[in-house]
């Protein structure tokens, strides 16, 4: 069960039993307002940060190398979902063997503590399974139960220096995630309740978080993220993050943005196609869930709420990607889909219709 701590006062009750510290943070590390509080650990700490934006699997090794040298026995992660992915795979892989790859060796529990610290209100890795680095130029998802941190510690303040865009970002990211669990396949009772919490929470402070900055809202919308992250790590994405890693590589699109360009797009089409579900609870039960999802978001019905999505968008300018050479971009575009993060979604989008809908998507 993992342990949720409101607040930097509580790193000292967090490392309580650790010996040595491996430190994973990114570059922003000496600029997070966090930062003397951290440095001011009484437990010895060596601090590995040589690593990408996008993660590298030789990072990760050089992680481990670092992780074993220096005899540590606990980890902590700084910063936003680079740096904990790095530290989740350097839990995953220090006890495994060092002449074979990791990623083709067999997952288990090495019992390292993993505290997180996230930077960002967004990806909600702090609480979830999952983690993504690149080997060979191609993306690497690593999920396992051991890699939940034991323990997360969320502190607004953290957020308050974030550049604007990034914010948005970010934001949108926990947003969607909290919107796609709600609609999941996989989805439980447990998972909608964190879905809707998350939901609404970003309803009520977004405005408030992106243009006024105030404690109140950081400390509401980081609270959302880490419940949508919850959400997520039950019910895992759907064809809205599957459409946008793409989106993401082809236009340098930061992937809360790059999702939220697709959600919109990808509801109303589902909404309009309830006869395609492939949910097992069935179409019925589907269309309730998307006047759920509206009633959370403040509307009466599915298409309200979907426009009230794009003028969410516009106010914080966050516009589409724009095609140069539509046509090539759009075949691209659509045999990139994963089609087993499709599984995962409520209605049936076949190669056709997933080629249309990135023709709306774009600009």
């Amino acid at each position: 069960m993992q342990t949720i701590y409101q607040g930097i006062s509580h790193l000292g009750e967090a490392l309580e039993g650790a010996s040595k510290i491996l430190l994973v943070c990114d570059s922003s590390f000496p600029f997070l307002n966090i930062k003397d509080d951290i440095e001011r650990m009484t437990v010895p700490y060596t601090v590995f940060d040589q690593f990408t934006p996008n993660p590298l699997y030789e990072d990760v090794c050089k992680g481990v190398e670092c992780f074993q040298n220096a005899h540590c026995d606990t980890i902590l992660a700084v910063g936003g979902g680079s740096s904990l992915d790095v530290a989740k795979c350097i839990k995953l892989y220090c006890k495994m063997a060092k002449d074979k790859l990791y990623l083709d060796q067999e997952c288990a529990d090495t019992g390292v503590r993993l505290i997180a610290i996230p930077t960002t209100a967004g990806t909600g890795s702090e609480s979830t399974r999952y983690a993504v680095i690149y080997h060979e130029g191609k993306k690497q998802s690593v999920t396992h139960e051991s890699i939940i941190p034991d323990v997360a510690i969320l502190e607004p303040k953290v957020l308050k220096t974030l550049p604007l865009y990034q914010k948005k970002c970010t934001m949108m990211d926990a947003f969607c995630q909290g919107i796609e669990s709600w609609w999941s396949v996989n989805s439980t009772d447990a998972s909608r309740k964190l879905s809707k919490e998350a939901v609404e929470t970003v309803m009520r402070w977004w405005r408030e978080y992106i243009f006024e900055n105030t404690d109140a809202s950081a400390e509401a919308v980081m609270h959302a993220a880490n419940l949508a992250g919850q959400a997520i790590c039950i019910t895992q994405t759907t064809a809205p993050h599957a459409f946008s890693y793409k989106i993401t590589s082809m236009y340098q699109m930061p992937h809360g943005h790059a999702v939220a360009v697709g959600l919109p797009v990808i509801w109303e089409y589902m909404v309009d196609h309830l006869d395609r579900c492939i949910d097992a609870r069935g179409a019925a039960y589907l269309a309730g869930v998307f006047h759920e999802i509206a009633q959370a978001m403040g509307c009466d019905n599915p298409i309200d709420a979907i426009e009230k999505f794009r003028r969410m968008m516009a106010d914080m300018d966050l516009k589409q990607p724009v095609a140069v050479d539509r046509d090539a971009e759009l075949d691209i575009l659509s045999n990139s889909v994963n089609p087993v993060r499709l599984k995962n979604n409520p209605v049936e989008l076949s190669n056709n219709v997933i080629k249309i809908l990135y023709d709306y998507i774009l600009f």
